[in-house]
């Protein structure tokens, strides 16, 4: 199952044709319909409409966010990571940061203290193009760069302690893929890692639809975000990739009460601290 933010965000013409047919095999015949609807331009997607979408969908991304206050238990996890130990330089990369949201709010109030660089890292050229004017327009201390941010120097490699934390991104990756995603932090020495993201239970798919369904005006934004409910990953696997891909790291992971899940359980981070 493909989200469609996913299959627009290759950064390579998307022929739309090729697109819809490629759905529609799958069995997807919404996301289908929502993409027949694109605009093209001699069949090929618009590239800048579709870093508009994309920007729009990461808006609305945002206010989940924000209704979830995600990046102040970010602040929070942080801040207990760096209780007793030496006040060194940290820097804090968010991986697949999207618009910057997390990494925007903690350069604005500052709950890490003194001596933390800010950095967002994404793929998507078009976000991290918006996140730098929004920072720059709140006159905020922070970075933002376009890349693969677990590639070795590309959001710093030089000996500072790192923590990495992303929010959102580990159901864009499968079972397969997580261990080597875990690994690729642990060869870049990270002191530690916290992802936040869904947690799958019973009321999980229902709730993301009626979220969705009130919240969302993107048709992009609707459908991802109740695929993105139905693809997350269990705590247990969670766990269970962190120990193959990092086994010297010292992991947690737990998912939120099965039945009764408060709001603030919808997210919920795979942590881990370097020996």
């Amino acid at each position: 199952m493909y989200e469609l933010t996913d299959l627009l965000s290759t950064g390579e013409p998307v022929s739309r044709d090729a697109l819809v047919a490629q759905l529609r095999a799958g069995g997807q015949r919404r996301a289908a319909r929502i993409a027949a609807r694109l605009p093209v331009r001699g069949g090929v997607l618009v590239g800048a409409e579709i870093d508009a979408l994309l920007i729009r969908v990461h808006c609305e991304l945002q206010r989940l966010g924000e209704e979830l206050q995600l990046p102040r238990r970010v602040a929070e996890w942080i801040v207990r990571f760096r209780a007793g130990r030496p006040a060194t330089p940290l820097r804090v990369v968010d991986v697949g940061c999207g618009l910057g949201y997390v990494v925007r709010w903690l350069a604005a109030y500052e709950m890490l203290g003194p001596g933390v660089e800010l950095v967002g890292v994404d793929l998507n050229r078009a976000l991290v193009t918006r996140a730098a004017e929004l920072a720059a327009a709140e006159r905020l201390r922070c970075r933002f760069i376009a890349g693969d941010a677990l590639a070795p120097g590309v959001a710093g490699n030089d000996g500072v302690s790192t923590v990495v934390i992303s929010s959102g991104l580990l159901h864009h990756l499968s079972t397969a893929e997580l261990p080597a995603f875990f690994a690729a932090q642990r060869a870049l020495g990270v002191a530690a890692f916290a992802h936040w993201d869904i947690d799958p239970g019973p009321w999980t798919t229902l709730g993301a639809r009626v979220f969705h369904r009130a919240r969302m005006r993107e048709p992009v934004s609707r459908h991802d975000g109740v695929l993105s409910a139905r693809r997350a990953h269990p705590a247990g696997v969670l766990l269970a990739a962190a120990r193959a891909g990092a086994p010297d790291y010292r992991p947690a992971c737990a998912d939120g009460p099965r039945w009764w899940p408060r709001l603030s359980d919808v997210l919920r981070p795979v942590t881990g601290i370097a020996p």
